[in-house]
């Protein structure tokens, strides 16, 4: 029960939360400005930033600069008594033993978050300290577009403040929702994690399909596109589940029916899904040392 109250506070309370009494955001060390480091980023920049310093060598991340916002190319060259309440890990889990341990020394104030891949809780315990008050968490890509879902899981060192000071850093950039056993990591990371590739996937064979069968390349881009946009819309609007949502579209005996006979027979659609979702998910048990 009590997991349950907690993931559906954090699926539907999606408040806004004052992080610091005055709409600002506390200091923030971000360590990692890909994609999913600069989507975080954004979203915090809408709720209004104090400080970020973005440690990230590569050329590119200097983009991200602006206004309460630094990049400098490592821990060394942090300016002199910065002092963050957050440090967001968001490099590749591979580069984590490098990447990462410098800044163990904010462990006695700071909150981690770590959108690492895999990358367990006692894997985090290692790089930061066994004291650190650290978050696991999975978002998904559309967070930048402010549409992600992110999974998290909080360390037994995470106060009741630091929790929702994480929660509205993750909220920055969509839904959260918060599981209190971690193995349920591994497949949250194989299904929301991983899922938008899966769903480009599926645009990238529509868009294959209709070229084969004589389709213009930009009428075929477009079908594919909204194909997959308008579905997303449809499905968030709706109550059904999307198994009523399919059944809806599946006329006796016609065309749609035909094309599901073949993608749910044996061995196709269904077991190529639950195959592809058990290697992901083994893929980060493997990652999380």
């Amino acid at each position: 029960m009590r997991h349950w109250r907690r993931l559906c506070w954090s699926v539907w309370a999606k408040h806004e939360l004052d992080m610091s009494g005055d709409g600002v955001l506390p200091p923030i060390l971000l360590i990692g400005g890909g994609r999913m480091g600069a989507a975080m980023l954004a979203g915090w920049r809408e709720r209004g930033v104090s400080q970020v310093i973005v440690v990230d060598p590569s050329v590119e991340a200097a983009r991200l600069a602006g206004d309460g916002v630094s990049v400098v190319p490592s821990g060394a060259v942090l300016p002199a008594g910065f002092a963050p309440e957050v440090v967001v890990l968001a490099v590749k889990p591979q580069i984590a033993a490098e990447a990462v341990p410098f800044c163990g020394r904010f462990a006695k104030r700071a909150l981690y978050i770590s959108i690492m891949a895999g990358k367990s809780l006692a894997g985090l315990a290692d790089l930061v300290g066994p004291e650190a008050a650290v978050v696991r968490a999975m978002p998904n890509t559309p967070a930048s577009v402010r549409q992600g879902i992110t999974v998290a899981i909080a360390g037994a060192h995470v106060s009741a403040g630091q929790l929702e000071l994480a929660h509205g850093l993750l909220a920055a950039v969509g839904s959260v929702a918060w599981v209190d056993e971690e193995r349920l990591l591994d497949p949250v990371t194989a299904i929301s994690g991983g899922g938008p590739a899966y769903v480009f996937l599926l645009t990238e064979l529509l868009e294959r399909a209709a070229l084969a069968h004589g389709i213009a390349p930009e009428l075929a881009r477009l079908m594919a596109r909204q194909t997959i946009v308008g579905s997303a819309a449809l499905l968030a609007a709706s109550e059904e589940d999307a198994a009523d949502l399919r059944r809806a579209v599946t006329s006796k005996g016609g065309t749609t029916e035909r094309a599901l006979g073949v993608l749910m027979a044996d061995g196709a659609w269904p077991a190529a899904m639950e195959a592809a979702i058990d290697a992901a998910s083994a893929r980060s048990a493997e990652l999380g040392g």
